[in-house]
């Protein structure tokens, strides 16, 4: 199972490079974690959110790979623990498809490809800026993998 993160937005600042990159790095060969980012559509004065949200959409939606289980972050998503987290890669593996994780622009991703995505998760109640969201999910993604190998990077 691959576990590919769509991230709207660049250029993100070197510490969050290097963070994502290291626990990708970390993550097993059999569970692999890429990170694509596509660019974001400038918010321009009086362009309409609906419009900018729709451009980013057909961006996604040309990155992602035929087949794959589709993954939405949204504030009003599923609030996993990292208990919760492991059993859905163990249940996503099970399935045998790759996973698609979207994370949306400043203003979030359009209602279609919410509805669109077999499932939506959040990761956080708090309000994150997107390039640290990039960073938890690869930390939460590499945690829930160690648990599920018996690893000793989490504790309870």
């Amino acid at each position: 199972m691959k576990l590919l993160v769509i991230c709207v937005g660049h250029r993100m600042p070197d510490w969050i490079n290097a963070g994502v990159n290291e626990f990708a790095r970390r993550m097993p060969r059999e569970s692999p974690l890429t990170f694509v980012e596509i660019k974001a559509e400038p918010r321009t004065q009086g362009k309409p959110v609906d419009t900018l949200l729709e451009a980013e959409r057909q961006r996604i939606e040309a990155a992602l790979p035929p087949r794959a289980r589709i993954v939405a972050l949204d504030e009003r998503g599923d609030d996993l623990s990292t208990v919760a987290l492991t059993a859905r890669l163990r249940r996503w593996r099970e399935d045998g498809d790759d996973v698609a994780l979207l994370i949306g622009g400043p203003d979030g991703l359009s209602p279609a490809l919410k509805a669109r995505a077999q499932e939506r998760i959040r990761l956080s109640s708090l309000t994150l800026p997107h390039a640290l969201a990039r960073l938890l999910l690869a930390e939460a993604l590499y945690r829930a993998v160690s648990l599920e190998a018996n690893h000793p990077y989490h504790r309870e």
